[in-house]
């Protein structure tokens, strides 16, 4: 940082960084300034003129946003520049601004989604005017396609062109853009197709008027009809921050909460619009599979007694248990301390039976944790597609692209939003790293950065894969004092706070791959849906939608969605955080901890807790670095042994982004974009 300067606003004086402009030193120094087309996350583009401000001695106001701190001129004597934030003449400037933006602008507030919370709403109360010289007639612009997710009325747009700034620097899409001049500027998306970025609902956000608003939303509530939660998406592992508005029993929508170490302010479309899939395909009452071999509506004891009639007598080595996705901590903690009753160590939380060495935190955390990728100057990606795995994250990895990080990628090619090395397909490429040209790009780097994404977990040859990638890190300089630089990136929420909790098999007990192919008589799925069970085992399922899981059980005990319950999340960096629960579960469904708590009392031997704050006490007494809540507990860096690694291909963990889940497959929103998402490739995403 260069010596602070001194600037005197509205008569009082300030140092500031010379490098801040002089919006962000007026709002450092409290002074509001009103904005449209500024955000703090976008270039600068200074076409709105709404924040307009006085320098003393400047022939005339000068927008605030575009203007840097050292660029202002003091006085003739050496005093520091003044700047007048609330003078006559910036009253005056700013209510003619207003006044022409509002020219065109429809009276449509009666109508329009974005009522309530609408940037010129509010600005033109503000700082307008209650008049209007202009009479002439409004302009009416024509819709533009943006897709199943984005609803524009060009006719209220200002352009103020965030949404073609965000599409371009933070998406990666440049589809967008202003055509014309004057009146007959307008924003376009090109060739009149629909955006293709997985992040394109954040522009709904951006949008300081109702030209852009969410499609599924419309005209379902208003903002104080609306009750607020702040809460944790599950739809990935990157625990972004957000808010649940939800209208009695019906979720609404969802919001991103800033939080600069997670998702900025971004989440991704999933998470914003796969919500109406929690009003779908829901299990709301237990069921049971008759003599018929049909599933048949049964009241709770009933269902509690066909699994302790098939449980009794039972060898606790023949039952397993398989957490999903999407569970929470408590959940698999009661699921934890049930099979320990009934003697069994077949659990594991890894559906996919991605490797993970359950004794080495280091080798299953994002140890550079998220808000490290800006820091990182060299990342080599084996066998990741950030863009499908994690998309916000991935838009991390774009930003850093954007400031000189060079990026490498072993594994199938893909449009990831940035340039990249591809250093080969296959797993056998990483033996090869270190004779290739992104070698010494990799030597040069300061804080060098190696991420293992999915396909490199599920690999035949998984485990040698991460011991070379982790000798990788250690021989290229990413293992220093203050870095660790290698990282796995995980799609499922519920992975490390599986891992730490340790429900993964115990001595003598057998991972996913082992309980699916035969080794259980009885199989408990807590929310799995992405396992295929064989003939023969006795399925009990527990979960909220009638997905896959549900399809194939025997027993079915209804569960409340991540938004129908308090649950604990921790994110692939290993910060655990709560999500609140926003709305209540349908029917007779009940919170996962409380469906265990009851079913190991009809076993004849209750879990040691009746609420769930005593759930969590003795997780946090087991595991007490979970108990500080939004804090990162880094992990001792241990490098696992490497091995002798095949030429098999990397394989896609994802098929279509859109559809990794039960909620988002029972959503009509989701489907369609999958559906969009189909004929733009021109690839049938079911049959890749």
């Amino acid at each position: 940082m260069a010596d602070p300067r001194k600037v005197v606003i509205d008569g009082e004086e300030f140092e500031f960084d010379p490098d801040l402009t002089v919006l962000q030193a007026c709002e450092e120094a409290g002074r509001e300034i009103p904005r449209f087309c500024y955000h703090e996350r976008l270039s600068i583009a200074g076409n709105c003129r709404m924040c307009l401000v006085e320098a003393v001695g400047a022939p005339k106001p000068m927008a605030s946003c575009a203007m840097q701190v050292k660029d202002l001129r003091g006085g003739r004597d050496g005093e520091p520049p003044e700047i007048r934030t609330n003078s006559p003449i910036v009253k005056q400037a700013r209510e003619g601004v207003m006044e022409f933006l509002l020219i065109n602008h429809p009276l449509d507030c009666p109508i329009c989604d974005q009522a309530g919370e609408c940037d010129l709403q509010d600005q033109a109360m503000a700082y307008g005017k209650s008049d209007s010289r202009f009479a002439e007639h409004k302009r009416a612009m024509a819709e533009i396609n943006l897709g199943p997710l984005i609803k524009t009325h060009m006719t209220r747009c200002i352009q103020c062109t965030r949404c073609v700034r965000f599409a371009t620097e933070v998406a990666g899409v440049p589809e967008m853009g202003c055509t014309g001049r004057g009146e007959d500027a307008e924003i376009v998306s090109y060739l009149d197709a629909a955006l293709v970025s997985e992040l394109q609902g954040n522009v709904i956000d951006l949008c300081p008027v109702g030209a852009l608003t969410s499609r599924p939303y419309a005209f379902r509530a208003r903002p104080w009809e609306v009750r607020k939660t702040q809460s944790i998406d599950v739809m990935d592992a990157l625990g972004a921050n957000i808010r649940i508005d939800s209208e009695g029993v019906a979720v609404r929508r969802v919001m991103p909460v800033n939080h600069d170490g997670i998702n900025e302010e971004w989440i991704s479309d999933k998470t914003r619009f796969a919500i109406d899939g929690l009003a779908r395909q829901r299990l709301d009452r237990p069921y049971l599979r008759g003599a018929d071999g049909k599933l048949k509506a049964a009241s709770w004891d009933e269902a509690f007694a066909a699994i302790r009639a098939r449980l009794d007598g039972l060898d606790g080595a023949a039952v397993g248990a398989i957490a999903g996705d999407l569970v929470s901590i408590e959940a698999m903690w009661a699921l934890k301390g049930f099979m320990g009753q009934i003697g069994s160590p077949n659990m594991d939380c890894r559906q996919d039976g991605a490797h993970l060495p359950a004794d080495n935190r280091a080798a299953w955390l994002f140890n550079p944790t998220i808000q490290g990728i800006e820091d990182a100057d060299a990342i080599l990606l084996i066998g990741a597609n950030p863009r499908a795995e994690s998309a916000v994250l991935n838009a991390r990895i774009r930003k850093a692209w954007l400031t000189g990080t060079e990026i490498g990628l072993i594994g199938p090619g893909a449009d990831l939003t940035y340039d990249y090395a591809h250093l080969g397909e296959d797993a056998g490429a990483i033996g090869s790293v270190m004779t290739s040209d992104f070698a010494e790009i990799l030597k040069k780097a300061e804080r060098p950065m190696i991420v293992l994404g999915g396909s490199a977990l599920t690999h035949p040859d998984a485990a040698a894969i991460m011991g070379e990638a982790m000798a990788l890190a250690g021989s290229v300089g990413a293992i220093s004092d203050g870095w660790t630089g290698f990282g796995v990136l995980h799609m499922a929420a519920s992975r490390v706070g599986g891992m730490e909790i340790g429900f993964t098999p115990g001595d003598g007990g057998k991972q996913t791959a082992a309980m699916l192919s035969g080794g259980v008589e009885v199989l408990y799925l807590l929310g799995a849906d992405e396992v295929d069970v064989p003939a023969g085992a006795f399925v009990i399922y527990q979960g909220h939608h009638g997905d896959r899981g549900a399809h194939r059980a025997d027993v079915i005990l209804p569960a409340a969605a991540w938004t129908e319950q308090s649950g604990l999340y921790v994110n692939l960096e290993g910060r655990p955080q709560l999500a609140n629960r926003a709305a209540s579960p349908p029917g007779e469904a009940k919170e996962d901890w409380a469906i265990l708590r009851a079913l190991s009392e009809r076993m004849g031997e209750p879990l040691p807790f009746d609420t769930i704050e005593q759930v969590r006490k003795a997780i946090f007494e087991a595991v007490p670095h979970l108990a500080a809540l939004g804090a990162i507990s880094p992990a001792e860096w241990r490098a696992e042994a490497g091995g002798s690694i095949g030429n098999a291909a990397f394989q896609p963990v994802i098929r279509d982004f859109y559809l990794t889940n039960p909620i988002a497959r029972a959503s009509e929103t989701m489907a369609a974009c999958s559906k969009l998402q189909e004929e733009r490739s021109g690839v049938p995403l079911a049959a890749e």
